[in-house]
């Protein structure tokens, strides 16, 4: 690109950033020297065409002109443990600690759509995440924080569209206007068949429910996002970089398919998807990957599928410090690799943010781990000026060298999931690829790839394979009392013979006409959940109809 061309999109970045909202702050480095909102090249630079301007496309070096001078990132931390009243008042720390927003950890067997008192759910009760049997639970969730005020996520794919039913029923009983919510539902049954197994159905009657919850946000909730593509699970089953991005944008490639196929705009419903993505400890890499991610999706989406507004090319992205990287031995070093997972995340721009707590490797975390993990995040914030300047990596010959080259990568990868298909779409690729093991076989691959580094030395982890004298000792950990089954179960089974049964069992009967009908099923889940039906009462009626899924076996 030209020095003309180059100083016409300077121009074009300067006329949106004097439009655009800012927040109130000096902009100077600790010893005072006033630094500018954005830096590019001096004169030309034949690759600036791929980099560009904050808040232009192809969106390399972010979203917004202002970078985080107009908004800083929403710090989410990610929580759940026990009951309902255990986490609300863990939420109610945080945010009283300043989070700006919240993450729902569930319990498995509310990941797999069991009912705590199901024998199936015996002694796992609480003890990943929190437990939700009802709308009631959920009640209790969200006692005394308004829904209307704050944005909300929840991290769970199999049973989503049933648990998103429960949170809009809890937003009614609080009184709020159902059009003002605002939050993103995980909902990636993809990323399960490829990496974490969490799911309920065949693929099929997943991706319906799906398409289904698209177009009910679409209607009647338009800020709210439906649909977070995961990376992260991905890359915490071993992926490479390369691989969590690709697999994650051709995920999302594929949502956007289903959305078309039902015949939505989309730029009406390609802004209500977001990704989440995994911040591992290769400081550069994990920059360049999140670089790459807005700038292919932006492509993809202007060029394949049609997006013609820049909100609908836009790469929205929620990250979390990497789950994995954390070590059982020497656990107060994983503050450090927190820290720099986190910068890492900020300085490739993303949306909103979970630091891991250092004792997650061991346990829930307790509520001091928890705080240093906020904490670690407000310092990055606060202290360390990093959120003066857009992209402030961007022309770095290395970053820009590792950008191109994981976009390179992930395209080499698309081709092969859509040469896997037989109509050449991604859907159908991706399908096959589940259907062959194809992606488990690639992360399984790189998996034993580090393994064997690691084990050979060629990997160091401190703490682990080198530098392992140690002084600490023994750390207390959060230990989830067994007695939360007990009263998880006392409680539901109270709920149940207090209900109107009748009402019960014909909303459920109504839910199963539905599912075996071809319209939205959504009504008719909201109207089982309002009748106090169970997550597993709706997801054993949808069983009923669909069937479960097993994995193939493969050797």
């Amino acid at each position: 690109m030209n020095a003309e061309e180059i100083e016409a999109g300077r121009a074009r970045w300067q006329a949106r950033f004097d439009r655009a909202a800012k927040r109130e702050s000096e902009f100077r480095t600790l010893s005072g020297m006033e630094v500018e909102p954005v830096y590019g090249p001096p004169g030309e630079d034949p690759r600036f065409e791929r980099i560009g301007w904050p808040g232009e496309y192809p969106f390399t070096r972010g979203l917004h002109a202002t970078g985080y001078r107009g908004k800083t990132w929403t710090i989410r931390q990610f929580a759940g443990f026990g009951n309902a009243r255990q986490t609300n008042e863990r939420y109610k720390m945080i945010l009283g600690a300043g989070g700006g927003g919240l993450s729902v950890a569930f319990d498995m067997p509310t990941l797999m759509g069991r009912d705590s008192d199901d024998p199936r759910s015996l002694g796992e009760v609480g003890h990943c995440g929190v437990a939700i049997d009802s709308a009631q639970d959920m009640e209790l969730l969200f006692d005394g924080i308004p829904l209307g005020d704050i944005t909300t996520s929840m991290t769970i794919s199999g049973p989503a569209v049933p648990i998103f039913c429960m949170y809009v029923v809890a937003a009614e009983r609080q009184g709020v206007p159902v059009g003002r919510l605002n939050g993103t539902l995980q909902t990636d049954i993809f990323k399960e068949y490829i990496a974490q197994k969490e799911w309920l159905f065949a693929p099929e009657p997943h991706l319906r429910l799906i398409g289904d919850l698209m177009e009910f946000c679409a209607a009647e909730i338009p800020a709210y996002k439906p649909l977070s593509v995961s990376g992260y699970h991905i890359r915490e089953a071993g992926s490479t970089a390369a691989q969590e991005l690709a697999f994650t944008l051709a995920d999302g490639f594929g949502y956007v398919e289903l959305g078309l196929s039902r015949g939505l705009d989309i730029d009406v419903f390609a802004p209500g998807l977001s990704f989440f993505f995994d911040a591992h400890i290769d400081f550069f890499e994990e920059i360049a990957k999140f670089r790459a991610a807005r700038r292919i999706w932006a492509r993809w989406l202007r060029d394949v599928y049609g997006a013609r507004t820049d909100k609908a090319q836009w790469l929205r992205f929620h990250t979390q410090t990497a789950g994995v990287s954390l070590t059982a031995q020497q656990p107060y070093n994983n503050v450090v690799r927190t820290a720099v997972e986190a910068l890492a995340a900020v300085l490739g721009g993303t949306n909103s943010l979970h630091t891991n707590a250092l004792d997650e490797v061991l346990a829930l975390p307790t509520q001091k781990a928890a705080e240093i993990a906020l904490r670690t995040q407000q310092v990055i914030m606060e202290e360390t000026e990093v959120v003066n300047v857009a992209d402030p990596l961007g022309g770095s010959w290395y970053v820009e060298a590792l950008t191109d080259r994981i976009e390179a990568e992930a395209e080499a990868i698309f081709a092969k999931i859509r040469d896997m298909g037989s109509d050449g779409s991604m859907t159908s690729g991706i399908l096959r690829g589940i259907e062959d093991g194809w992606f488990m076989s690639e992360i399984a691959e790189a998996a034993f790839d580090y393994q064997r580094k690691l084990e050979k030395g060629e990997k160091r982890i401190v703490g682990v394979n080198c530098h392992t004298a140690s002084a600490e000792e023994p750390l207390e950990i959060l230990r989830v009392s067994h007695e939360v089954e007990r009263e998880q179960n006392r409680v539901l089974a109270a709920r149940r013979a207090a209900r109107d049964q009748d009402a019960a069992d014909a909303a459920l009967a109504a839910l199963v006409r539905a599912a075996e009908g071809e319209g939205n099923m959504i009504p008719a889940m909201l109207d089982a959940v309002r009748a106090e039906a169970t997550l597993g009462e709706i997801c054993d009626a949808l069983r009923g109809v669909w069937g479960v899924y097993t994995e193939p076996a493969r050797f």
